[in-house]
C-alpha cells in the first residue's frame, strides 16, 4: 500500500535522508492516527543510522525549528511551528525481570517494529526515495485497525512481562479508541497484572488521567478492574465493587454507579480534577456502610470520610498535593449536600451556608450533582432534577440578593482589633464568628453598618468596651 503523505514536511524530512542516504520511516502512533483520520502534530521517525545527527541535519534546513537531543536514549526531538518531530535509531531491546528499562543496541526496522506494544503502534510509512510513502506493516496492523482491535505484535505474555506499562496502555487506547482488546492479549493482561508492581505511579497515573479524560472512561475502570490490575493500583476504588444483601434488602453497587457518575460528568466538562471528584465522590461508601432494622443500608458521613481519603489517594497515585487536590477534597465533602437540602426543604440559611462553603467552584459542584443522578426509575430522576434545579436557582437569588459571591466578611479580624484595641485573640475569633453566623441566619444584613453594630453587642458580652 502506498500512502499520500500531503504535508510538506515529510517531503523536508525525505530530502534530508536522502540527501546524507541514511534510511528513515515515520513510525508510530502519527501513522495509525493517520489512518483514523485523527489529528495529529506528533511525528516519530526511526532511523536506520545516527538518529541524533540526522534530525540535527533537519533542524538546521527548517527556519525558527528548535533542536534537543537526549544522548543517553539516542533521540533528538525538532520542534517547527506546526509539529513535533522526534527522531530515534532503530533498535532491539531486551529486559530485566525487574526493571522496564531495556537493555538497546542497534537494529534494523524489523526490530524497531518487533519492539512495538501493539499492531496498530507498529505501523511505518518509508521516506525513502527508493520507496516513498510505501506502508510498511509486518503484523497485519492495518487489518487490526479496520476490525477495532488491540493485539501485541508478538508474544503478549513477553510484551506485557518487558514492560507491564503497556498493559495499561492496551486498556488506555482500548477506551479512546474504543477498540476491544484481542481475547488472548487480554488474557495475558490477566496473568501479568501482577507485574504492574514494577511499574512507578508516576507513569501509571499518567495513563490513568488519560482514561479519565477519554469521552468514556468506563470503559477503562471495567477493563482495569476485569484483568485484576485496578485492585493493586487502586484498591479504595475496587472496594467499592459488589453488592450485598441483608433481610432481602440490597444496596446498589457503588462501583458502577460511580462510573455511570464519571461518565455522565464527562458530557459536561473536559476538566481533569472535576472528573476525578465524580470518581472519588462515594470513595467512603464501603468505609461507612451500616445496615439499619427498618431502614436498610446506610452510607452516614460518606461525603466527609471521602473527603479525608483525598489526600491520602492523591499521594499514594502521586497525583498533585496542591489546590487541584483541595479543589477535589471540597467537591467530595459537598457533593451530598445540595441533594439533602432540596429533600429537607430549603432555608436561606442554608442556601448561604452551601454559597460560602463552595465559593468559586459552586458551578463545578452541581455539575456533579446533576452527573450523580443515575436512577433507573425516571420519576425519580425528573424529581431529583426539578430539586435540583429548585437548590440551583435559590442560589442565584440568594447570591444577588445578599451579595455573597466571592464573599468577603464586612468586619475583618482587623477591623475588630483597631475598634477594641485588643491584639490577635480567642475574642477576635467568637466575634468573627458571630458576625458570620448573623449573616448566614438572616439576624442582620450582609453590610458594614449592621455588622459592626452586632460586633458591639458581641464585644459587650464578652466585657469588651471600644476604644475611644
Amino acid at each position: 500500500m502506498k500512502v499520500d503523505l500531503q504535508q510538506p514536511i515529510f517531503k523536508q524530512i525525505a530530502e534530508v535522508t536522502n540527501k546524507h542516504e541514511i534510511p528513515a520511516y515515520v513510525v508510530g502512533g502519527f501513522v495509525r492516527d493517520l489512518f483514523l483520520n485523527r489529528p495529529s502534530k506528533d511525528i516519530d521517525v526511526v532511523v536506520l543510522g545516527d538518529g541524533i545527527k540526522l534530525a540535527q541535519q533537519f533542524s538546521a534546513n527548517i527556519p525558527k525549528s528548535s533542536f534537543s537531543y537526549f544522548k543517553n536514549f539516542g533521540t533528538a526531538m525538532v520542534k517547527t511551528h506546526d509539529w513535533e518531530v522526534e527522531f530515534v535509531g532503530a533498535r532491539k531491546e531486551s529486559y530485566s525481570q525487574n526493571s522496564r528499562k531495556p537493555a538497546v543496541e542497534p537494529g534494523n526496522l524489523n526490530d524497531d517494529q518487533n519492539r512495538r506494544d501493539f499492531t496498530i503502534n507498529a505501523l511505518a510509512i518509508s521516506l525513502n526515495n527508493s520507496d516513498y510513502g510505501i506502508l510498511v506493516d509486518p503484523f497485519n496492523g492495518i487489518q487490526d485497525l479496520e476490525n477495532k482491535i488491540i493485539r501485541t505484535p508478538l508474544d503478549a505474555d513477553i510484551t506485557f512481562s518487558d514492560d507491564p506499562l503497556r498493559m495499561m496502555r492496551a486498556i488506555r487506547f482500548a477506551t479512546q479508541l474504543r477498540f476491544e482488546i484481542e481475547f488472548e492479549t487480554f488474557e495475558s493482561i490477566k496473568r501479568n497484572a501482577d507485574r504492574i508492581k514494577i511499574i512507578s505511579f508516576e507513569r501509571i497515573s499518567d495513563e490513568l488521567n488519560k482514561i479519565i479524560l477519554s469521552d468514556k472512561p468506563s470503559i477503562g475502570f471495567n477493563l482495569l478492574f476485569d484483568s485484576g490490575i485496578l485492585q493493586l493500583i487502586f484498591p479504595e476504588l475496587a472496594a467499592m465493587h459488589g453488592v450485598e444483601v441483608i433481610d432481602e434488602k440490597a444496596h446498589k453497587d457503588n462501583f458502577y454507579h460511580t462510573l455511570m457518575v464519571l461518565d455522565n460528568i464527562c458530557v459536561d466538562t473536559d476538566e481533569l480534577w472535576l472528573r476525578w471528584a465524580a470518581l472519588l465522590h462515594d470513595i467512603a461508601k464501603p468505609l461507612t456502610k451500616r445496615f439499619e432494622k427498618g431502614t436498610g443500608w446506610t452510607f452516614h458521613g460518606h461525603e466527609d470520610k471521602g473527603s479525608r481519603m483525598v489526600k491520602k489517594i492523591f499521594g499514594h497515585l502521586k497525583l498533585p498535593l496542591n489546590e487541584k487536590m483541595k479543589f477535589v477534597e471540597k467537591i467530595v465533602a459537598l457533593h451530598h449536600r445540595p441533594k439533602v437540602l432540596a429533600e429537607d426543604g430549603v432555608t436561606d440559611s442554608a442556601i448561604r451556608r452551601l454559597i460560602l462553603d463552595a465559593e468559586e467552584d459552586i458551578d463545578a459542584l452541581f455539575l456533579l450533582c446533576k452527573a450523580d443522578i443515575t436512577s433507573k426509575n425516571k420519576v425519580k430522576v425528573e424529581t431529583y432534577r426539578k430539586n435540583l434545579e429548585q437548590v440551583k436557582q435559590l442560589v442565584v437569588d440568594v447570591t444577588e440578593r445578599d451579595a455573597l459571591r466571592n464573599w468577603q466578611p464586612p468586619i475583618s479580624g482587623e477591623d475588630i482589633m483597631i475598634a477594641f484595641g485588643i491584639g490577635p485573640s480567642r475574642e477576635v475569633g467568637l466575634i468573627k464568628t458571630e458576625i458570620r453566623e448573623a449573616i448566614l441566619e438572616g439576624k442582620i444584613a450582609n453590610n458594614p453598618g449592621e455588622a459592626y453594630t452586632f460586633m458591639l453587642d458581641v464585644a459587650a458580652s464578652l466585657g469588651l468596651k471600644p476604644k475611644l
